[in-house]
């Protein structure tokens, strides 16, 4: 038997009993002959609940500190799930990100990871300990400071580490039985997907799809390291994420995979822009220069009376505020009239790579949306992707509307949400 990488989100470790139940599934692997190396998250909410308790003594906690704080979460978990793992009778010891030898740029809050060394984790499992290692954090090469990765930071430790140690998979284990092909707190119809490309994994990803975030599976494509995505809550298989299916995994060859949402975006217009080269430039230099991903842009055609054209674009709530306070201190080089904010937005995906060889999707996605009575502010398309803006209040309706057009509702039994807020 080979190495195995398993990761556990925070709704399997939310208490005594999830982390005993977790140190369970563990034991059974290494009983089975596995060496195992174990990811885990922050218990329960614990993450958001430090972020609350910082913004009650600072208005905006950034930085170095703020990153000292936010990986205490996931070094309570470590401990305890050692414990817990020693308490059956077998052998865990515990490392922080730094010990386990993720190296890290010196971004504070969203650091990348540039190297994984891990020597430690390797003398612990030749010793015959299963390894655990506390997930969303690591050290900064230059400064030797602590680092968190951002949201979603515990996967992409975890197939960082799966790469680094030649693992045969890595295991992610959340509170539903795999990828589904709408989010099932939305669309209680909603499908479990036994096999996924990572093509069309990173598009449902980067549509806003939960279950596992971008970072971790663009990591996971690159070393070509297989996702099982999985319940710590069932003995279900899950979904396989790969390059190609192995083995008796059900591949269905359907034109979608999936449908996506995000509601955590925010629309910017830029009202008024001289519709002259190097303008559009001016604008998104500025908001690269102050570290913002922007996702959607559309541009409109400008009015012949007065050469002027609107641009927007979406964008991450969080860095709502940056990005206006950018754009109004280059608004005398730009030259624009004024700017719209609105983050009462939510982003619908359509996602799957038979659409490439299908007329009629979009035609079809859009007549969904239309019966179902929901207005369409922005487009964007690629090969396997059609993405659209509406408002924020008609989401769970545009999103349960599109599932049930394109054939993707269940005869079956509802999908299972087994813990976690959500939040």
């Amino acid at each position: 038997m080979g190495l195995v990488v398993q990761k556990y989100g925070g709704s399997s470790v939310a208490d005594a009993e999830g982390i005993k139940r977790v140190a369970k599934r563990i034991v059974e692997a290494k009983k089975n002959g596995h060496q195992v190396v174990v990811v885990v998250s922050a218990m329960g909410d614990t993450t958001d609940e430090l972020i609350d308790l910082a913004e009650q003594v600072s208005p905006m906690p950034t930085g170095r500190e703020f990153d000292m704080l936010l990986t205490a979460g996931e070094r309570i978990s470590m401990a305890l799930l050692a414990m817990a793992i020693k308490n059956l009778g077998h052998k865990a010891q515990s490392f922080t990100g730094s010990q386990a030898g993720v190296i890290t740029d010196s971004v504070h809050n969203k650091a990348r990871i540039i190297d994984v060394t891990p020597g430690r984790i390797r003398t612990a499992l030749d010793e015959g300990n299963i390894a655990i290692v506390a997930g969303f954090q690591g050290v900064s090469q230059d400064s030797k400071d602590i680092t968190t990765l951002g949201r979603g930071g515990s996967d992409t430790t975890a197939v960082a580490l799966a790469a680094a140690l030649d693992a045969e998979v890595c295991e992610i284990y959340t509170d539903v039985d795999g990828v589904f092909t709408a989010d099932p707190r939305v669309v209680k119809k909603a499908r479990k997907i036994d096999w996924i490309s990572f093509e069309d994994m990173l598009e449902l990803a980067a549509s806003g799809s939960k279950v596992l975030l971008h970072r971790c599976v663009e990591y996971a494509r690159r070393y070509n390291i297989p996702i099982h995505v999985r319940s710590s809550f069932s003995g279900l298989q899950g979904t396989w994420v790969s390059n190609e299916p192995r083995g008796d995994q059900q591949v269905e060859h359907a034109i979608i995979s999936g449908v996506a949402h995000d509601v955590s975006e925010a629309k910017i217009t830029v009202v008024g822009v001289p519709d002259k080269p190097g303008e559009a430039a001016a604008i998104f230099r500025t908001i690269a220069d102050a570290e913002i991903n922007i996702d959607m842009v559309v541009q409109n055609v400008s009015a012949a009376s007065t050469g002027l054209t609107d641009i927007s674009f979406t964008l991450p709530k969080a860095e709502g505020r940056k990005a206006i306070d950018a754009l109004e201190r280059a608004k005398g080089t730009i030259g624009f009239e004024s700017l719209r904010y609105d983050d009462q937005i939510a982003k619908i995906s359509l996602v799957g790579a038979g659409m490439k060889t299908n007329p009629g999707v979009t035609a079809g996605f859009f007549e969904a949306l239309s019966d179902a009575g929901v207005n369409i502010e922005l487009i964007s398309t690629s090969e396997i992707r059609i993405s659209v803006v509406t408002r924020a209040d008609d989401v769970n309706e545009a999103v349960r509307a599109v599932h049930s057009a394109f054939g993707l509702d269940s005869d079956s039994d509802e999908a299972v949400v087994y813990g976690g807020t959500g939040r």
